[in-house]
């Protein structure tokens, strides 16, 4: 399918073939008839891609100190590679479309294939052919609209959640400030709803179309101070909406000198928020913001899972919004046709957008067409005669590129010879065509099922959602292939169970191997410090400065994630099960706080655990720290030896006769190229780097400590 896509680090944009999304649960995929351009929006998203790196740095200084920091902790060629592969990746742009529904995923029961949608959302509802959006990001279109103007209706909701949060009554007088898209939708609102309408633009020609959708009156001066009194008999405006978008806090200062007292003022558009105390105060004045489409936005449990708010206690959602909006525009109460003011097809989009984006034309919106009957392959082959395959070569499918594995572990695959990447998949299938180009692969797809069943394919790579792990393992297994999965290896005990029952039916210890990316262990200071310490009983302990992650990051979140604990905790309790080389027999943990009042997967913690030869272990895993202080620290102690590892940067190492001072100053050692290389050697002779009952023992210890933390008592692991 073709899509719009922005390099952000060059600015170009381009339109590409790229794989057409697969459906997936709780979604509607759709074929997009219509998608709007949001002209102020997209602008300042490709003017940002524009900059030169100086020019970005000083429109985000927030991102430049994340960088700095993480400089301090990973080293300067790690992080380097990360921003360069996050600047690589292209960026969809456009977030509310119109289309026909190809199908829906699992969950979704009130829509069904051929019924008329419009759609919103950044990420989601894009300038593509087809697009895969969640269940409350999607509207059904009332009989009559086009679907031109049923793909105005994220504008739409914006602009009418603004309205609601101003509380208007009839008859009231209202100011807009800012004429655009918005703006213009925000007028013929507040008029449907019985008030009268003055708006202030400093464009002419935008001032005289609101008056011809129904304003009654409006100005183009910059002071309009005024023409509102007049307007408002000299009382002043009940509202003020700003729908305008610049930096500058003028349009607030405007909005007090236009209202009366006790006047509400809302802030829709993406304006400075300087606001001035005294006109404010004087007048007591009601400032509000206005989040987007309405409530639900941000909200992953209502837009991505689809946990709708009651309507008792929330009447208008993000999607009842748009739902009504979409009703406004059935009865003709909001025009959508005077506001369209280009046409183009998206095999056109570039053109069009340099002579939108570059002011040689004075759009209002802009709609781009589709052909919704177009036949769509999820596989877009990038090479046209297949390659031949050299001695000993493993090829590999890579399932999931995300910023992992596009800055750290495929750059260490290309280091290893004889590695050939033979198809990339995603579910978006946006990301997958950039990477399958970047890194030579023969294909890019976004159905994960058909890579793994692929003929070409050896050995695939997993590095998506935590959910998802031991689904794709046992089809790797399942269809005879070998499967490297970046930690977890599962997330709860049945999926587990599911592996371990794959592995056995593809044949248990002569099956395809399955490595889980514990790459700690392969890293060459754990090794050093292994040959100093095997085979002795060992007391360690390793403090993560974790940092704090969003209650609301899918990270945290116990179906996609698995939690902190499952997924991020098993990488140290791996480390120290690969220096004693003993299985975990025993943990307790402990909460860091009121234990009445944590969550059910707290991430502030501490871990004992207790190792088949009489190792000791011990795991601060602390998320309330500064993050401006050292991430990792491990300390081993045992025969004779003292050893620390800090942040993976240098290896200390004291005893009888051995005195070791080790440091990479450039890049911390955590081990992934060495991580990749074993696991192609792996693959090459059959041998797993780490034995698969270890793997187990590993995932089962992350089940202990949710089961201590919840039980107050050491767990047994595996019980």
């Amino acid at each position: 399918m073709k899509a719009i896509l922005q390099n952000f680090k060059t600015g170009d944009m381009t339109v590409a073939d790229v794989p057409p999304p697969s459906v997936t649960a709780g979604c509607v995929l759709v074929r997009t008839a219509a998608s709007l351009v949001s002209v102020g929006t997209e602008r300042s998203i490709i003017e940002l891609a524009k900059m030169n790196p100086v020019q970005k740095a000083r429109a985000r200084p927030d991102l430049v100190r994340k960088i700095i920091s993480k400089v301090g902790q990973e080293g300067l060629l790690s992080v380097a590679q990360s921003v360069l592969n996050r600047l690589s990746t292209p960026l969809p742009l456009g977030y509310s479309s119109a289309g026909i529904v190809e199908a829906v995923g699992a969950g979704v029961t009130d829509l069904a294939p051929g019924d008329r949608v419009a759609c919103a959302g950044a990420g989601y509802a894009n300038h593509a052919e087809v697009v895969c959006v969640p269940r409350n990001l999607v509207a059904p279109i009332p009989d009559g609209v086009a679907f031109q103007d049923a793909a105005f209706v994220t504008l739409g909701a914006i602009a009418l959640h603004g309205v609601r949060q101003a509380n208007l009554t009839l008859g009231e007088s209202v100011v807009v400030i800012g004429l655009g898209l918005i703006g213009q939708l925000t007028v013929q609102l507040c008029a449907a709803q019985g008030c009268r309408v003055f708006g202030i633009d400093l464009d002419p020609a935008k001032v005289a179309l609101a008056k011809s959708l129904g304003m009654d009156a409006g100005s183009s001066d910059g002071d309009a101070t005024q023409a509102v009194l007049a307007f408002t008999r000299g009382r002043g405006a009940d509202a003020v909406l700003i729908t305008a978008s610049t930096k500058s806090s003028a349009p607030i200062a405007q909005a007090a000198e236009l209202a009366r007292d006790r006047a509400r003022v809302v802030a829709v558009g993406d304006v400075g928020l300087d606001v001035p105390r005294r006109p404010y105060y004087d007048k007591e004045i009601d400032i509000r913001l206005s989040r987007s489409y309405g409530p639900g936005r941000y909200d992953p449990a209502y837009e991505e899972k689809g946990r709708d708010y009651p309507i008792g206690y929330v009447r208008w959602t993000e999607n009842r919004n748009m739902e009504a909006f979409l009703d406004l525009v059935a009865t003709a109460r909001i025009k959508i046709a005077p506001l369209i003011t280009k046409r183009f097809p998206i095999e056109q989009a570039a053109e069009a957008y340099e002579s939108i984006l570059g002011g040689s034309e004075n759009v209002i919106g802009a709609v781009i067409d589709y052909d919704p009957d177009k036949v769509q392959d999820t596989t877009v082959r990038l090479v046209a005669t297949p390659r031949r395959r050299t001695a000993n070569e493993v090829r590999i499918g890579l399932v999931g590129a995300g910023a992992f594995a596009q800055s750290v572990l495929l750059p260490a695959l290309k280091k290893v010879a004889g590695v050939h990447i033979a198809s990339v998949t995603t579910r978006s299938g946006l990301t997958a065509r950039n990477v399958a180009d970047r890194f030579g692969a023969d294909s890019a797809t976004s159905d994960a099922h058909v890579l793994i069943a692929s003929a070409d394919v050896d050995a695939v790579l997993i590095v998506t959602r935590h959910d998802t792990h031991a689904d794709y393992v046992a089809e790797a297994l399942a269809h005879g292939k070998h499967a490297f999965v970046e930690k977890p290896l599962a997330v709860d005990a049945e999926g587990l169970a599911r592996i371990i029952a794959a592995r056995a039916a593809a044949g248990g210890d002569a099956a395809p191997l399955v490595l889980t990316g514990f790459n700690r262990r392969f890293s060459p200071l754990t090794r050093t410090l292994q040959k100093h310490v095997a085979g002795k009983p060992l007391a360690m302990t390793y403090r993560i400065n974790a940092g704090a992650i969003a209650a609301t990051s899918w990270v945290q979140d116990a179906e996609a994630g698995g939690g902190r604990i499952v997924g991020e905790l098993c990488h140290f309790i791996d480390t120290m099960q690969a220096l004693c080389g003993a299985d975990i027999t025993e943990v307790h943990a402990s909460a860091v706080g009121d234990q009445s009042r944590l969550p059910a997967d707290p991430d502030n913690l501490a871990v004992q655990l207790r190792f088949a030869d009489g190792s000791v272990g011990t795991i601060l895993y602390a998320s309330g720290g500064s993050a401006d202080f050292g991430k990792e620290r491990l300390e081993v102690f045992g025969g004779g030896i003292s050893a620390s590892i800090d942040n993976w940067r240098k290896l200390t190492v004291r005893g009888p006769s051995v005195r070791i001072n080790e440091t990479r100053w450039l890049s911390a050692a955590k081990g992934h190229d060495e991580e990749m290389s074993a696991f192609i050697d792996g693959v090459r002779t059959g041998t797993n780097p780490i034995s698969f009952s270890a793997q187990v023992n590993v995932t089962l210890a992350t089940f202990a400590v949710q089961a201590s933390l919840r039980e107050g008592a050491p767990v047994i692991v595996g019980d």
